[in-house]
């Protein structure tokens, strides 16, 4: 088999491959970050704390993305901002675009993620100051796509819920809290007579509906 070509794939509201981010240059490394948080009990007369776990957090990646176009001689940046602008929201879910990042990680464990952030530097200029080489730092954060056997167990999605909206909160959101699918957001906007997705008042009380 030949060299799979790309890095991340930008994917639909469904999960599905919708486009490609080509990288001219694999990343000679990559770090992988997971933590999880504990809780100090503290007991009157102990000389330390009992540690309790209180949650597991997002995974992330980092790494840089190298691109060279001086040998063709055209603008580095026709590459680099396909890449940054996953930064952008996208109008289908009123989000940045869920990714898959697969280069170097068994087919078993695909890493789906957004990104949180992207460093742009320009290295090599033509004369004419076009940039022909640069490097992206990247950081891509873990996006769940469904919940595991340990989370599912102290769900109840089959119940109906009531919520309160709060600042920042979005449909694609809540769905994705709820449900553990962010495409589930029509079922929520159809259940609360919500015409414009976009606009979601802070302290509205939303009716989550039961899965089929």
């Amino acid at each position: 088999m030949g060299t799979v070509k790309g890095l991340i794939q930008v994917l639909d509201k469904n999960l599905k491959r919708k486009s490609e981010i080509e990288v001219l240059y694999y990343p000679p490394e990559y770090t992988v970050t997971k933590t999880n948080s504990y809780e100090e009990i503290s007991i009157a007369g102990l000389e330390s704390p009992f540690i309790q776990f209180k949650k597991g957090n997002i995974s992330t990646i980092t790494l840089k993305v190298f691109y060279d176009t001086y040998e063709k001689g055209t603008d580095v940046r026709e590459y680099v901002n396909k890449l940054t602008d996953l930064l952008n929201i996208d109008p289908e879910i009123h989000a940045p675009p869920p990714l898959l990042f697969f280069w170097g990680l068994e087919g078993s464990a695909p890493f789906y993620c957004v990104l949180e952030s992207a460093t742009k530097t320009f290295i090599m200029f033509t004369r004419d100051g076009i940039p022909v080489r640069a490097r992206v730092d990247i950081t891509l954060k873990e996006f769940k796509t469904d919940l595991n056997k340990r989370e599912k167990s102290r769900q109840s999605p089959d119940k109906t819920k009531v919520r309160t909206v709060t600042k920042g909160d979005s449909l694609w959101w809540i769905a994705y809290e709820e449900y553990g699918d962010p495409g589930r957001w029509r079922e929520i906007a159809v259940k609360n007579s919500i015409e414009n997705p976009r606009v979601l008042i802070s302290g509205k009380m939303l009716v989550i509906p039961p899965l089929e």
